[in-house]
């Protein structure tokens, strides 16, 4: 496979979608991209590698959401599941933990997409690669992707100081 970069760039010029590559210093959380990228945490596409019965499934969320446990096991029908380790993001995405994309389809993994990001008419995402992002329409990743959307999410708590 080519490198997750050229091939995300690849399908959105095959796709004619219009998309914006910022070039920044290197980001490992949802805080520090969208600070970067001037955006909100909730513009932020967030992918979780998870693991549940010998299978691999990318969830896409919210920056600013938690990914909600049950809701998943929910979903894949499974009694356990727990996120890939350092190594297994190696291995099957080709990138390091925090530079995950939301383009399960170019790696042959099933993903779901939380419903809240559909919210926003802009989203961001790194595209395997720590210090670059892409900016895009919503309504372009969903015509490429054609993810499934569903409910994996919780809000994240935040006490009041």
């Amino acid at each position: 496979m080519n490198h997750p970069f050229d091939a995300i760039r690849s399908l959105l010029e095959r796709n004619n979608i219009e998309y914006e590559l910022i070039e920044h210093t290197p980001v490992f959380t949802s805080e520090q991209a969208a600070a970067i990228r001037g955006m909100s945490k909730s513009q932020g596409a967030k992918s979780l590698l998870i693991k549940a019965q010998e299978a691999f499934y990318l969830m896409i969320i919210p920056g600013d959401r938690k990914l909600d446990g049950k809701k998943v096991k929910t979903l894949l029908g499974a009694k356990e599941i727990r996120f890939a380790t350092p190594q297994e993001v190696v291995q099957v995405m080709h990138c390091e933990v925090g530079a995950c994309y939301p383009f399960g389809n170019i790696i042959h993994v099933t993903m779901y997409v939380d419903v809240t990001l559909s919210k926003n008419n802009v989203i961001s995402f790194n595209p395997g690669v720590h210090d670059k992002s892409i900016k895009m329409m919503w309504k372009d990743y969903q015509s490429i992707i054609q993810p499934q959307m569903v409910e994996i999410t919780k809000e994240i708590y935040t006490p009041l100081k």
